[in-house]
């Protein structure tokens, strides 16, 4: 089983690094692919320091483009997305990666929660009810992004989504395709939007992009 990890990252620098060197410590893993998405600071220096192979995008396209080209890059035939700021944490992917080889699943996500409530809920709330609406299935953390996949599930995938739909997009087309898709509690830590400007304007872009994914129905 050959493992690929792919890392979509927008101005990660002084987290993308660490996450890299995290995972480097997993035999499991067999190529790290960092997708650097039009950053405006070091994240593609530091990612190809740490060990990365690194492809660069001249401007930013968002999440999900970023997740297909390092798709279309990736040799392995298990491909591992990961967010670029879980850095030492990053380790917990081995409890994603032995439940994909034992055959427990064909996708599964890391679940775990923000150590201090911030914001309002309603992008958390729309995804939730977003995926029990289309699928029936009840995800503890429907915006996760770290997960573990077959390639023969992503190769099954039309994933048309855009921005920070991935992740509902992924788990709703997959489930609607029949695919095996759970939940594992994992101890993982990343960085957290906080109240401030930058952060609700983060969370207006996360909804937007769930509205237009259920509007269009791109999944």
């Amino acid at each position: 089983m050959q493992v690929s990890a792919i890392i979509p990252a927008y101005n990660e620098e002084g987290w993308v690094g660490k996450t890299v060197l995290a995972l480097r410590e997993l035999p499991e893993i067999n190529e790290i692919i960092v997708v650097d998405d039009g950053s405006t600071d070091g994240t593609y220096l530091e990612a190809w320091n740490a060990g990365a192979t690194v492809c660069r995008f001249s401007a930013n396209r968002g999440k999900s483009h970023a997740l297909r080209e390092g798709a279309a890059l990736a040799r392995g035939d298990v491909l591992a997305f990961v967010d670029a700021d879980l850095c030492e944490t990053a380790l917990q992917f081995r409890k994603l990666i032995s439940c994909i080889a034992a055959d427990q699943a064909d996708m599964a996500i890391a679940s775990f929660g923000a150590k201090r409530k911030t914001g309002l809920g309603l992008v958390r709330a729309l995804a939730y009810w977003g995926i029990r609406y289309y699928t029936g299935q009840r995800m503890k953390t429907p915006l996760s992004g770290q997960r573990v996949l077959k390639r023969v599930l992503w190769d099954s995938l039309n994933f048309r989504a855009e921005g920070f739909a991935a992740e509902v997009a992924l788990t709703i087309e997959s489930l609607k395709k029949g695919f095996r898709v759970i939940e594992i509690p994992l101890e993982m830590n990343h960085r957290v939007w906080g109240n401030d400007y930058a952060s609700f304007m983060h969370r207006g872009e996360q909804l937007y992009d769930l509205v237009k994914l259920f509007l269009k129905k791109q999944y």
